[in-house]
């Protein structure tokens, strides 16, 4: 196997991480992860910035198997400019309220540059009782880019409605501790992972062909998935995600996404009951192997999976989870543990699929 080094997947989780990529907006991301994939075989993009990868190894005989990360982050649009020179905004993606205010911004302006911005709110001295016991509400919020008008805004910032805003963040890692922190872990994370394994597999023979899609606009439900899947036309899917981990609030027994115990397969959330019996080959081959790996059983959420399994006549799909706490803010925190494990877990399990075992699933 030629696995990149840990080097060079930390350059890579940087660069995407660091990119400016609201659902919608993906350009940036789709243009560095392109970067990063010249060399592994055909690459093409389509309306909506999907970004598919077809392994310069596969022969047009084999199983499909789609491999699936999704490039969108959460963030927010500039919905009207108000008179004073604040920017009202509306969230794209699942927002915590109380995370919001006070925070640092990107804004693309009509130029196409990103400028910063503060999120703001009513202070303290001006609230009332009432309000300060009253649950924060998402119109109380607006962005400050430091205009004193309307006028000022648009002419000398040259802010306009329907422009993106990206939370303000940079990557680092504590390699003492392989802490990483940043932000869009959901999913760059993915999107690194599915990239590092194309990477380790390169030159390598398989009994399956592989297709990549990275996926626009999952935060908003999905939606590049619906179509990445009924290109590809999958017979069985691996999804990579960034997965919110549950270690800093969860009792002990109830934990199953903790930073540094592996990559998480669900078997259960939202929109998807995984199939059984692609889980339990992946469960098993990962414990063959000696990788470590968690399970877990989700009340809420979904991924791409949700449009992938659903797509075409049915498509046993797996969900390979980087445990990401504080997922949907500002910062993530994650372990290169876990995002190495997930990459030598796809990668095992592209190497044993075949025909017969797809069959059985």
């Amino acid at each position: 196997m030629n696995y990149l080094s840990k080097e060079e997947n930390l350059k890579m989780i940087s660069d995407l991480s660091n990119a400016m990529g609201v659902s919608g907006f993906e350009d940036q991301v789709v243009n560095i992860a392109r970067n990063y994939s010249e060399g592994l075989g055909l690459i093409k993009e389509d309306t909506l910035r999907n970004l598919f990868i077809y392994r310069k190894e596969n022969t047009g005989n084999k199983p499909v198997v789609q491999l699936d990360a999704h490039s969108d982050e959460v963030g927010f649009m500039v919905q009207a400019i108000r008179p004073n020179g604040c920017l009202q905004i509306v969230p794209i993606g699942s927002w915590v309220t109380t995370n919001i205010p006070a925070t640092k911004v990107w804004v693309r302006n009509g130029e196409g540059k990103y400028i910063p911005g503060i999120v703001g709110s009513k202070p303290p001295h001006y609230m009332s009782e009432f309000e300060r016991k009253s649950s924060l509400e998402f119109s109380q919020l607006y962005v400050d880019i430091g205009a004193r008008s309307m006028e000022e805004a648009v002419k000398d910032f040259k802010i306009r409605i329907g422009e993106p805003i990206v939370p303000f963040a940079e990557f680092t890692y504590d390699d003492e501790h392989d802490v990483m922190m940043g932000k869009a872990f959901d999913n760059r994370l993915g999107c690194a992972a599915l990239i590092s394994t194309l990477r380790a597999l390169e030159g390598k023979e398989l009994n399956v062909d592989v297709a990549a899609g990275i996926a626009s606009q999952e935060e908003v439900g999905a939606r590049g998935a619906v179509v990445t899947s009924r290109v590809i036309k999958p017979d069985v899917a691996i999804v990579l995600e960034g997965c919110p981990a549950d270690d800093t609030f969860a009792n002990t027994y109830e934990m199953q996404t903790a930073i540094k115990k592996g990559p998480m397969l669900r078997h259960f959330d939202a929109r998807m009951i995984t199939n059984y019996r692609f889980q339990r080959f992946a469960l098993d081959l990962a414990a063959i192997k000696g990788l470590q790996v968690q399970e877990a059983v989700r009340a809420g959420g979904s991924t791409n999976a949700a449009s992938i399994h659903l797509s075409n006549e049915g498509v046993p799909t797996i969900v390979i989870g980087i445990p990401v706490r504080y997922a949907h803010t500002h910062y993530g925190i994650s372990a290169y543990y876990d995002f190495d494990l997930s990459v030598r877990l796809a990668c095992e399990i592209l190497k044993e699929l075949n025909e017969d075992i797809i069959k059985g699933f």
